[in-house]
């Protein structure tokens, strides 16, 4: 896995490599709690601020903010803003409000929502958890896997194409023959892992919403912040998605520049230090800083930045594009199940 969020990608990316290889070295779990203690800060620091800016260019005000733990909070909030959406939305909130339960209040969510004074929802933003990086990041290596495979399967009929003298495309195979060969390669590309001949594909293997951020406001305005975007001097867009059908909004992998000298501030003025004290390091070098930790940091990270309306929010959160419901048909829609 490739986490774009974090400023330490690089590193971690090669320590799972080498896990997978079976080449551990001595100093791979303090380093992997180094880089998941201070690149988990500096995400979280980044995806406050950026939402912070974005929030009041969109709403014209600053934001009041509440961490959450569980879904349930975050659609609690969404019913107290339920005039801002369409009869669909208030229906949807009715429906809700009426059998809670039926709506997975208690998911997790490692997040903060920002509220107008009002109290009424304006956005949110997120680290996604470990459990849910690893799920992504297993279909992301089984695709992988599955292409590898795939390609190697192509190679062994382009082989037995070349012996008869004709083109790959001229070659006839019964099924049984194609099952076969794609056992025959699967054993070849486990054959690579077991000999320590794989390198992982960084591409691939690439996840860019490990942190993200989602505003809610009428279209107009998310046009308007969407083409405004360009002119923030710390923030690029990557790539862009829209989408429609049951689930709309427009979502945005933008890169950041981070606040080094900030974000070194906060860890002190926030005392943040002591929230770490159990997590492996000692009370000695959590109290030096962050600074000692940055050595080989990138100055940028990407997010996720969606776009929604009010009533596609609600629509995501309670009607025919529940997020819990996507989730489950993630893990049912496996491309490859090989015996890899």
């Amino acid at each position: 896995m490739y986490l774009s969020s974090f400023i330490h990608r690089d590193d971690l990316f090669d320590i799972v490599e080498r896990w997978l290889l079976g080449r551990l070295e001595p100093d791979d779990g303090l380093r992997i709690t180094q880089i998941l203690i201070c690149d988990g800060f500096v995400l979280g620091q980044t995806l406050e601020a950026v939402a912070n800016t974005l929030l009041r260019t969109v709403h014209g005000q600053p934001c009041q903010t509440e961490p959450i733990q569980f879904k349930g909070q975050l659609r609690d909030a969404i019913c107290r803003s339920g005039k801002d959406g369409n009869a669909r939305s208030g229906k949807l909130i009715r429906l809700y409000e009426t059998n809670p339960e039926f709506f997975y209040r208690e998911a997790p969510i490692n997040g903060t929502i920002c509220l107008d004074n009002q109290k009424r929802l304006l956005g949110l933003y997120r680290i996604k958890r470990p459990r849910r990086i690893a799920e992504k990041a297993n279909r992301y290596v089984a695709n992988w896997i599955f292409r590898m495979v795939q390609e190697r399967a192509e190679e062994m009929a382009a082989e037995r194409a070349s012996k008869y003298n004709i083109h790959l495309g001229e070659l006839i195979t019964p099924q049984k023959l194609m099952d076969l060969e794609f056992i025959s390669a699967e054993r070849d590309i486990a054959q690579r892992f077991r000999d320590n001949n794989i390198e992982l594909d960084k591409f691939a293997l690439r996840i860019h919403d490990v942190g993200g951020i989602k505003i809610v406001g009428n279209a107009e305005k998310l046009s308007l912040l969407e083409k405004d975007l360009s002119s923030y001097p710390k923030i690029r867009i990557i790539d862009r998605e829209s989408f429609s059908g049951n689930y709309q909004a427009t979502s945005l992998i933008i890169e950041v520049t981070w606040d080094r000298e900030l974000v070194c501030l906060n860890y002190f003025d926030l005392r943040i230090w002591q929230k770490y004290l159990e997590r492996g390091l000692s009370e000695a070098e959590l109290k030096r800083g962050l600074e000692p930790l940055l050595d080989r940091a990138k100055p940028t990270l990407k997010i996720e930045l969606i776009l929604s309306t009010f009533s596609d929010m609600v629509e995501s959160e309670l009607g025919n594009s529940l997020h819990e419901e996507r989730i489950v048909a993630q893990r049912d829609n496996k491309v490859y199940k090989g015996y890899i």
